[in-house]
């Protein structure tokens, strides 16, 4: 079987989605739509990290039940998926007993039982929104500069993962690519990271620190599972890991890992070192996109400046989003949303560009009762390049290029001042170049590419517009 499984990273749920969240879903949907146009059997995972210290406090804050307060959260980030058009096959909990719980459970007791795992007192910085230890060097004048809060000073009994142990290894399998890392510039953070060396990390939590939730540690019930060491596993628990192990080896290890640069470290140094120590395979690659800003701002709860997916999709529709997010936002570096440019490149890209070349074609193809030529077949050698390395905005500019060419054409040729065999000849030319366009957009604008493949189907007709102007 040829198969494909990749995962998107696994939210806290304390807050609710917005509409950066989106930029890592559509990834994860292209490529799992494009390796299935290729053949590939697919399996997309998501879930929700629910054992979180901030998870317990942010319910305290509604007056909630822990458990109803995450039965209602994990619900809304699971709806945005399929309100985006990205269908999940698995979305596994952290609070589920029966499917996460034992697989946990398994990890560590292959981590203890190759002597990773020991007991030591500990005192330290903790960021309840990394839900991490913090270093002084980690902090910017004693603040998290992620979260913008003082860490709190804890002092407790915990088990500890031998990290330092995996130094060398861990190494060798990102130089290799064993464990790609991509883009580049990533992957050189992860390994300048490793070189200076690196500590052993706390894996558990007493019970009055964890607040009653967390996976109880094997044979000591005083202590839960470390948030990190429990909610990584949900890419291996959500595919049988601990209760279906057939399912598991049928899908592990992952292809491909979707996640943004703030949890870099504890995807490409912690996650892979528990799996070395427990003799599991890892992960192919992992792909570590940037933030989408919001006027040069991150977007922030206590900044004020949240835009819900939702809000944008209702206004503008699915598909300019998701071009927009897919085209504006490199896989290598921040980008930016805001309405004035979204605006913009939904008229100069879509309504001015794909749409309208759609439509003059159709039109006047419809004049003359042209019939289509065969539907392509295979993709453009470029768009496997492009997306084999995941350059999403690299596909889609080199596919507006095309766009550009046929419009050149229509206006050079002007189909519209011919007739007979030459009129026919240079609208089945521009048909064909539609009908590429098209097959290429697939993995991109599923939608859309259905509409245009039906209409340039058989006998072509004019239809409405796709993306009328703002």
């Amino acid at each position: 079987m040829k198969k494909f499984y990749l995962t998107t990273a696994i939210p806290y749920v304390n807050g609710l989605p917005h509409v950066g969240h989106s930029l890592e879903y559509f990834q994860a949907d292209t490529v799992r739509r494009y390796y299935r146009l290729k053949g590939y059997q697919t399996l997309l995972l998501s879930g929700a990290d629910e054992n979180a210290l901030k998870n317990v406090q942010a319910a305290e804050t509604e007056g909630l039940p822990v458990q109803q307060f995450l039965d209602r959260n994990s619900k809304i980030w699971h709806d945005t998926y399929e309100f985006l058009g990205v269908h999940l096959d698995v979305f596994q909990r952290g609070s589920d007993q029966k499917k996460h719980w034992p697989g946990v459970q398994k990890l560590w007791k292959l981590c203890e039982k190759n002597g990773d795992i020991y007991k030591k007192a500990y005192a330290g910085l903790y960021c309840v929104g990394c839900e991490s230890f913090k270093t002084a060097e980690e902090l910017v004048d004693g603040i998290c500069p992620t979260h913008q809060k003082k860490p709190e000073p804890v002092k407790e009994e915990n088990y500890f993962f031998r990290l330092s142990r995996y130094q060398d290894k861990l190494i060798h399998a990102i130089e290799t690519n064993e464990f790609k890392i991509i883009p580049e510039n990533k992957k050189r953070e992860v390994l300048s990271f490793i070189k200076s060396g690196l500590e052993d990390f706390s894996v558990s939590r007493s019970n009055e620190r964890a607040r009653g939730v967390g996976v109880p540690v094997p044979e000591d019930p005083t202590q839960k599972i470390y948030v990190w060491f429990d909610a990584l596993n949900i890419y291996m628990t959500g595919i049988g890991f601990g209760w279906d192990e057939e399912k598991w080896k049928k899908w592990w290890p992952a292809d491909l890992h979707i996640i943004g640069k703030d949890i870099n470290r504890f995807h490409t140094v912690y996650w892979p070192a528990m799996l070395l120590s427990a003799g599991l395979p890892l992960p192919k690659q992992i792909l570590i996109h940037g933030f989408v800003n919001l006027k040069g701002e991150k977007i922030s709860k206590s900044v004020g400046n949240v835009i819900s997916p939702q809000d944008v999709v209702k206004q503008y529709g699915l598909e300019p989003l998701r071009y927009y997010m897919l085209s504006q936002i490199p896989i290598d570096a921040d980008g930016d949303f805001t309405e004035e440019r979204f605006r913009e490149i939904y008229n100069a890209d879509l309504a001015n560009g794909l749409g309208n070349l759609v439509a003059r074609v159709a039109k006047l193809c419809e004049k003359v009762n042209l019939n289509a030529p065969n539907l392509p077949t295979e993709f453009d050698p470029k768009m496997t390049v492009y997306l084999a390395s995941f350059k999403f905005n690299e596909a889609l500019n080199h596919i507006w290029g095309e766009i550009t060419q046929a419009d050149k054409q229509v206006n050079e040729e002007k189909p519209w001042e011919l007739s007979g065999e030459k009129l026919e000849e240079v609208l089945v030319e521009l048909v064909k170049r539609i009908q590429h366009i098209a097959f290429n957009l697939q993995p991109f604008l599923p939608e859309t590419v259905e509409k245009i493949l039906e209409q340039f189907k058989g006998h072509i007709k004019s239809g409405t517009p796709l993306f009328p102007r703002i």
